[in-house]
This record gives structure tokens, sequence and C-alpha cells, in this order.
């Protein structure tokens, strides 16, 4: 990975760099440091071609924080997302980026109240994000208007296509004004996108970052799907499993990096942080005392590990997703060096779940699904190091001026008696059950997912396998994102990822207006 750029070095404000600083990022990703100045220094439309989760948003939206002006009466910005769950998830990040600046942003998307978007919409926004279907819905009824935009963003184009918003996409464009700048962001460039680009962008400079695709044959993958609440504790068990952990936490930002090193410590482990802000002698100390291995957890930010030189590493932990898979091809191959194999051990909660699939096919990685150790396992392993350390204690020479002590405690008391009390008195927080907090199970997940209804029950003979087929017949999706198949005598309900239930939606609802749909999104309890 080369050396990156620093944000200061791609002309943003000193305002938004502040926002930077706040948020803990500290250098800009590969799309990142192409887009932004593209945005800032010319007037020219934009392709950014790169893998998802690379920082796209931040790549098109911290140049427009920068250059927006928050007294417009009118929608300045609009943003197409393939998935109402990209749709928020975009949102909530441009939110997070706009600092003091009074930018209404609104997120829109199929399935949220349209009397709620349409309150919002007539009370005036700066920038809507929204899914291809409903943002055309408000363009039908004019309670949107796209007609003096400074910007229109296409995100995952492909997706898009591959969803089926392609005409959506053509009739929206349509809306919208002549002398908006686009922005088109897409991993791959198919003809249809090269079309679409090609009749609604002008002179346009089209950027890629290349992911290369490597593998670790040496180091062990595997991932514990855990929620964002429950991810220290699950470091912990990690930790106290192992026989001699020596390792990297690898975390998203500087902040994260010295909050989790503040709470190991607390904990009593031994550890410490590594990251961006810490001058040269700073760095020089921490990272000598883990070459020496007087701490033995370092937490520390990619931007931190870059040209790390150290060996017998027994665990990478990724306690965030990496940005892409460059990033997490970089971070394990820190573990299983000299011929001996390394654990990377990764922590996801259930809606990233995707995107680590992404990674593994990127990167040819076999990374297996593990489940957490239980208390009792915690226990059950301290109790044997704890044996392995007192054996060892008996074979070396003990200290003279204890014995005495000892023959006294034997003379007045059972010898297991004596022996369980100072394993007690020694170890007592170590092997009690009060001292472990609990983690439950991750479920599978219910707000990544949509219920979904469907007009067809025993009636019609329907089973779990035709139920399914039925879908594939009109949605080429995989058999085994249909779960929770429920069959009723008149109806029955599916439950499918974010993505899917768009596209099956898309496809369900295009016969005649006013005609009842076969599949719907399912209403609440």
């Amino acid at each position: 990975m080369k050396n990156l750029q620093s944000f200061a070095d791609l002309g943003l404000s000193s305002r938004i760099l502040e926002i930077i600083h706040r948020k803990g990022f500290e250098a800009p990703s590969p799309i990142q440091e192409k887009v932004i100045p593209l945005v800032l220094q010319s007037n020219m439309d934009i392709i950014g071609q790169a893998q998802t989760g690379t920082g796209k948003t931040a790549a098109f939206g911290l140049p427009i924080m920068d250059i927006l002006q928050d007294n417009s009466k009118s929608v300045n910005v609009l943003v197409l997302t393939p998935t109402r769950e990209l749709c928020i998830q975009v949102a909530e990040e441009l939110h997070s980026l706009k600092g003091k600046k009074k930018f209404k942003i609104l997120p829109v998307y199929g399935g949220q109240s349209m009397e709620l978007q349409l309150r919002h919409l007539k009370q005036g926004v700066d920038i809507v994000v929204g899914t291809p279907g409903r943002i055309l819905d408000h363009l039908n009824r004019k309670s949107l208007k796209v007609d003096r935009l400074d910007f229109c963003v296409l995100d995952e184009a492909d997706e898009m296509l591959n969803m089926g918003f392609l005409e959506d996409i053509e009739k929206i464009l349509d809306f919208t004004n002549s002398d908006k700048r686009t922005l088109l962001f897409s991993a791959t460039m198919p003809k249809e996108i090269v079309k679409v680009a090609s009749k609604y962008m002008h002179r346009y400079e089209h950027v890629r970052v290349q992911n290369e695709e490597m593998t670790v044959p040496q180091t062990d993958q595997i991932y514990f799907q855990v929620s964002e609440e429950n991810k220290f504790e699950a470091l912990c068990r990690i930790m106290d499993i192992e026989d001699g952990f020596y390792g990297i936490v690898f975390c998203r930002t500087r902040l994260d990096a010295d909050r989790i090193a503040h709470r190991l410590l607390d904990r009593g482990y031994d550890a410490d942080s590594l990251h961006g802000e810490l001058v040269q002698s700073q760095r020089e100390k921490v990272m000598g005392r883990f070459k020496n291995k007087l701490i033995n957890v370092l937490v520390a930010t990619d931007v931190a590990a870059r040209g790390l030189d150290v060996s017998d590493l027994t665990h990478v932990i990724n306690y965030a997703l990496p940005q892409d898979p460059d990033a997490y091809i970089h971070r394990i191959g820190r573990t299983g060096r000299a011929g001996k194999e390394g654990t990377a051990v990764t922590f996801i909660t259930p809606e990233e779940e995707n995107k680590l699939e992404f990674i593994g096919r990127k990167t040819k990685s076999t990374i297996r699904r593990e489940k957490l150790p239980k208390i009792r396992d915690i226990i059950r392993a301290k109790k044997k190091r704890i044996h392995t350390d007192v054996q060892e204690l008996i074979e070396s020479e003990l200290a003279h001026d204890l014995l005495p002590m000892a023959e006294k405690l034997l003379a007045e008391n059972q010898p297991e008696q004596v022996l369980a009390a100072l394993l007690k008195l020694a170890f007592a927080e170590e092997l009690d059950r009060g001292s472990y907090n609990e983690i439950r199970d991750v479920q599978p997940v219910i707000s990544g997912k949509t219920r979904l209804f469907i007009a067809r029950g025993q009636k019609d003979k329907m089973t779990p396998k035709k139920i399914i087929h039925f879908i594939r017949d009109r949605v080429k999706i995989q058999p085994d994102k249909i779960q929770d198949i429920l069959i009723q005598p008149e109806f029955s309900f599916i439950t499918v990822p974010f993505r899917e239930a768009e596209l099956i939606l898309k496809q369900f609802n295009t016969g005649k207006s006013g005609r009842k749909s076969l599949v719907e999104k399912a209403r609440p309890k």
C-alpha cells in the first residue's frame, strides 16, 4: 500500500479538516485522494470506479459540504442509492460531515411514511438521498423539484442497474437541470452505465482505484458475529482463551484506538495504542515496548500500522472491518509470517455480513464463522494455565524464606485445603463467573432485512420449495437469501435482505395501476 496524502493536502477548508479531525480519520482512502481535489478544483463531471466500502460517501460528501452554501431555497444535491439501507447510511454520514452548517438532509425511500416525507419536502430540504422508485414517485407528484441542482450523485450505479432501476434513473435525470455536476460511482462499468454517462454527463474525468487480489495462505481466518456494544467483551474473551496472546487490534479511527487501549488497561491487560497523532518519539517508545513484549496488545489504526516490522504475532484482530479488501490483506498479512500460521479474527455486526463476504471473494479467502468462547470456556482455560504455572514453580527453586510458612500451614490443615485457599486468594477474581459479562448470541439481522407478504398460500398449494421457485421465476436471487418462510391458508410470508427486497418489490409491482400486487412489504404487527 502506498503512502497516501493527508486530508490537508487535498484542498479542503479548515472547517472541514476540523470535522475530519473530530471524527478521528487520519488519511484519505485512494478514492478520496483522487476524487476530492477534482470536485473542489474543477467543474467537470466525475466517474469514480472503486469497490463497495472504499469510502466513496466521504469522497463526494466532504467536498460537496465544503462547496455548498446553506442559504438556498431549493434542493441543491440529489444522491441516488440502490437500497433503503444504503440510503439511510449515506444520509447519516453526510449529516456527520456538515458541521455547523444548517443543511437539511432528508433520506427518501420506500416503506417510510409518504406523509412524513411530503411534510419535510414542503418545509424545504437542501440534500435529498433516496432510492430511485420513491424519488420518481415524488417527482411525478411534483412534491420534489430537482431542476436547480448543484450536484447529482449516482452511488453504486452498477447495483442500481442490477436491481432493474436503470429506466427509473434515466427518468429522474430527465427532470434535472443540465448545468448541474454529476458524480457517478460504480465498482464496474457495464455498457449500460457507460451509455448513461455518455447521455447525461458532460465532459467527465474517469478515476479508477484498482484492488489487488492477494491471499495469505498461512493465516487462519475466522470471524465472529457480535453486536457493536459487545465487541469489547468479545475481544477480551479472545485474548483470555489464548495462551500467549501477542497481537494487533485494528480500529477505524485514532479515537477508537485510544478508547479501546484505555479500556484494556483498566481491565488489567498490557496494552497501548498507536495512531497518526503520536509524534515520532512516542511512536518509537510504543513500538519498542511492543517488540520487546512489555505489552502484548497493540491497538492501532491502518495508517499507524503501515511499515510495522513485527514478527511472531499470534493474532491480528479486525475490531472494525477495514475499508476495502486491500486493507484487509494488509492487516492480516502481519501474522502468519516466517512459516508460522497465525490467526486473523474479524468482528462483524449482522449488517456487515455482506461486506465481509465481498472481502472474502475479492481476496480469495476462506473466512469461516466461529462461536465466541463461553464464560465456562474462559475459566477452564485459565485453570489450565494456573496449573501449568504452579507446576513450573514447584519444579523451580522455591523462595526459602516461604518454606517455614508453608510447613506451618500444612501442619495445621489438610494439604488440599491449604492449596485451594491459596488458589482462591491469588486467582479469586479470574476464576469467578461474576467477573465476566454475558454476551448474547446475535440473532439474524432483522433491521437489515425485510418481511414480505405474498398473496399465495396453502389454498394455492404453496410449499416452501414452491415459494422459492415463485420468487426466483421473476427475480434471480440466491435461494438461501429467502428465509423464515411462513405459509398460511390464504397467504405467506418470507424474510429477505433489504437489497433483495427492493429487487423483489420492484419486479412484482410492474402490473397495471390499481391492481393489488402479489408481493408487498408486510405490515407491522
